[in-house]
């Protein structure tokens, strides 16, 4: 959105979750979201309620004893997820679905898709999620390895669907800060409707630079307005 406003979204209960040595037990997941909640975090992804029993539940209650944050779930593109997702945040005084699915070469190959069947599941299934819930947030996972003009076509495929925050992950920790900077800001300068929603990043540490890329994404989306 044409704004320089910054949301913290924090994924420790579900992508910090799978560090070593990171598994945490269910009052653990309740106390953690609890203190986040508490800092004044805008989003907390809570879980991935698809994965696992306890999962669920955990996303579930931490959706109803949120007090002021946002309470995410994540979704693989596909209705089954999306809808337990949804049966986990529904509760929640601000829930949000986030749905993803890999759009680089690499990825299409596993649910091996083609580019227009692919793009057609990203629409159906943002459609779907956008018709539960208000706050839907959509992934290209790989996004950094994404050819250029397929990841701004999937990505107005997602606006157009429905979906209110663009989530650019770099999935395998592949860029360095100077690209993530220009990646965020071409999409926001390039896509049709790209004005009318959040744009957020996603970085892994693999060469140890998420928070610079980070910072650097933040830095794009600034220098775009």
């Amino acid at each position: 959105m044409t704004t320089n406003e910054v949301l913290i979204f924090d994924t420790t209960l579900r992508d910090g979750e799978q560090s070593p040595g990171a598994t945490m037990t269910h009052a653990e997941k309740l106390e953690i979201a609890e203190l986040l909640d508490e800092m004044g975090v805008d989003i907390i992804e809570a879980g991935f309620p698809i994965a696992s029993e306890g999962d669920f539940k955990a996303v579930s209650e931490i959706s109803l004893r949120s007090k002021g944050a946002t309470i995410c779930g994540l979704a693989r593109a596909n209705y089954k997820d999306i809808d337990r997702c949804w049966e986990a945040v529904k509760h929640a005084k601000s829930p949000r679905i986030h749905t993803f699915i890999g759009t680089s070469e690499l990825h299409r190959a596993i649910p091996n898709l083609t580019m227009d069947e692919m793009a057609v599941r990203i629409h159906d299934t943002v459609t779907h999620a956008r018709n539960l819930c208000d706050n839907v947030q959509w992934s290209p996972m790989d996004a950094t390895r994404t050819e250029w003009d397929y990841l701004c076509r999937t990505v107005e495929i997602a606006i157009k669907a429905g979906a209110t925050t663009i989530n650019i992950p770099d999935t395998v920790g592949y860029t360095a800060p100077v690209e993530s900077a220009d990646l965020i800001r071409r999409l926001i300068n390039t896509v049709p409707g790209a004005d009318d929603v959040v744009f957020a990043t996603h970085c892994h540490n693999d060469l140890g630079m998420a928070t610079a890329n980070s910072l650097a994404a933040v830095e794009g989306g600034r220098a775009s307005n």
